[in-house]
């Protein structure tokens, strides 16, 4: 499989150099696939934007550029930016993730907060410069969390007043300033759900470019509380057994692989259980 590698560099694209081209919010994917070469994109660039270099698919160079007037591009599919997660492999989805990131943060970052300069690239590392007020703009990123929470046997699953194709997933939340990850999952939960959990732990991480969040992926336990749901946040909720889950989502999303994550441990802990009472 070939590797995605984020990185950072001020090099011009060599005509040959890949492309993930963006048109009014929009990926765009050729029957080619995903990327595009530099000397196809270069003659349809958006006012203002520029190729900013974003990494490397396997050795070749990857940049990302926002291009206006796709539709005189033949042989071009707009594609919503979720359904890249849900049909790509993990290296493709990562790799246009990050160049959804870096063009928001572009464009976001044309001018300085503090004074309304232009800004201009950082000459040593990947963020906006303004001259002015010496201070770097950097890509935004938004620190939140999402857990499974067990009791026993069991997970809590839950729809949210927001769910796309009537998923259920798990309770997730911004991280608020002064905030560790731990305290937000307790935080949100008891927040969304009114149940208090224990035993927090951490599983793992996911970018999410939607626009800039980096999901911490946590598993918990309940301790108490009963279960009284956040009206503008979820619809329903209940706890659920491996094995019969609700349609939940697929192992490209970080909830769907702390799913089955959970339904693993789960398993494991009754096999031993048996085990032992064997």
């Amino acid at each position: 499989m070939v590797e995605w590698v984020a990185g950072w560099s001020r090099e011009a694209p060599e005509p040959d150099a890949g492309v993930v081209a963006i048109c009014d919010g929009f990926i765009l994917r050729a029957e080619s696939g995903w990327l595009h070469a530099w000397s196809d994109a270069r003659d349809h660039l958006a006012e203002g934007m520029e190729p900013i270099f974003v990494g490397r698919l396997g050795i070749r160079p990857v940049y990302v550029a926002e291009v206006t007037n796709a539709s005189q591009i033949s042989g071009l599919e707009s594609v919503h930016l979720r359904d890249v997660f849900l049909t790509a492999d993990d290296a493709t989805a990562t790799m246009v993730g990050t160049a959804a990131q870096v063009a928001q943060w572009w464009r976001d970052h044309r001018f300085c907060g503090r004074c309304g300069q232009a800004t201009d690239y950082h000459p040593n590392e990947r963020a906006r410069w303004c001259t002015s007020c010496k201070i770097p703009w950097y890509a935004r990123v938004a620190p939140c969390v999402i857990v499974v929470i067990r009791q026993e046997g069991r997970m809590l699953l839950a729809q949210s007043v927001r769910a796309r194709k009537h998923f259920y997933s798990l309770i997730a939340g911004f991280v608020e300033a002064g905030e560790s990850a731990e305290e937000a999952v307790a935080r949100e939960v008891l927040e969304e759900t009114g149940l208090q959990v224990t035993n927090i732990r951490y599983c793992r991480s996911q970018p999410w470019p939607f626009p800039h969040q980096l999901m911490l992926g946590f598993f918990a336990d309940y301790v108490g509380g009963q279960l009284v749901l956040q009206q503008d946040e979820l619809v329903h909720a209940d706890w659920f057994r491996p094995g019969e889950l609700p349609p939940v989502p697929p192992d490209a999303t970080i909830a769907g692989r702390l799913i089955r994550a959970m339904e693993e441990e789960i398993r494991a802990d009754e096999l031993r259980a048996q085990e032992s009472g064997g």
